[in-house]
């Protein structure tokens, strides 16, 4: 299984997974010539690609979806809710080939089971997923809102996960973001912090977790130095740790 971060962050998220020949876009929060040029530059012709699945409504992550699907020709993946959230704040316009899932159900494509976790994010009708392609098991695992009941042991049952960590709890305090900001960020429909991030990892590692992307990091509470500092003072320096930037594609991380 592979997987390459386009991008991920409140600046646009766009995430490829390739599992047993499936290749999947998570997410269309970037333009369609940078989602294009990025996967060329893996050499992965987006055109390929056999479904766009979107995890929420928000902006850095559904803005582009029919944009993806027209210029494309990618089927969309979608609930409901999430749809009629993302026509309400931009235009989508025509759409021809929406496949609606239920939050908590399974996508099934050839025989790659993608799982569908709902999230208490304030998204509408959220959700947070794993790829398992029958012999590994990838997360894909963002704007989470908090460690929810039963976070833990889905996280741990994965071979690979990119996991958000968000934000460090004193540079949100100490910054600029106004108060009703700050407590939406840290509170139970926001974001998870490093350490949040970190303590989870612990778990997953201790049960076989092979590596950790950590994803979604804010650039006004956060930076990647902070973030994995963070991550090695609870982890250690034993296991394998990536960062997905905010404005580049990663290398193929593969498990």
């Amino acid at each position: 299984m592979k997987i390459i971060s386009l991008q991920s962050g409140s600046n646009g998220n766009c995430i490829y997974v390739e599992a047993d020949g499936v290749r999947l876009l998570f997410d269309a929060g970037i333009s369609g010539i940078q989602a294009s040029e990025r996967l060329a530059a893996r050499g992965v012709d987006i055109r390929d690609i056999h479904a766009l699945i979107i995890s929420h409504d928000h902006r850095d992550h559904a803005n582009c979806l029919g944009i993806y699907q027209r210029k494309f020709g990618l089927p969309v993946y979608i609930t409901a809710k999430t749809l009629a959230a993302a026509g309400k704040y931009r235009n989508l316009g025509e759409l021809t080939e929406i496949y609606e899932f239920e939050a908590g159900g399974a996508i099934l494509l050839n025989e790659v089971v993608i799982e569908t976790i709902p999230t208490p994010h304030d998204g509408v009708d959220g959700v947070a997923f794993v790829v398992d392609d029958g012999r590994q098991r990838l997360g894909i695992m963002t704007d989470l809102g908090h460690a929810f009941d039963g976070l833990e042991s889905a996280v741990s049952s994965l071979d690979a996960v990119l996991l958000e960590s968000n934000y460090d709890p004193a540079m949100l305090a100490d910054g600029p973001y106004p108060e009703f900001l700050k407590e939406r960020i840290r509170g139970p429909a926001g974001h998870l912090s490093n350490l949040e991030c970190a303590e989870l990892l612990e778990a997953a590692f201790d049960r076989g977790l092979k590596w950790a992307c950590l994803g979604h990091l804010s650039e006004q509470n956060n930076t990647p130095e902070l973030a994995l500092r963070t991550h090695r003072e609870v982890l250690g320096e034993q296991y394998p740790i990536h960062i997905a930037s905010r404005y580049h594609a990663s290398q193929v991380m593969e498990v």
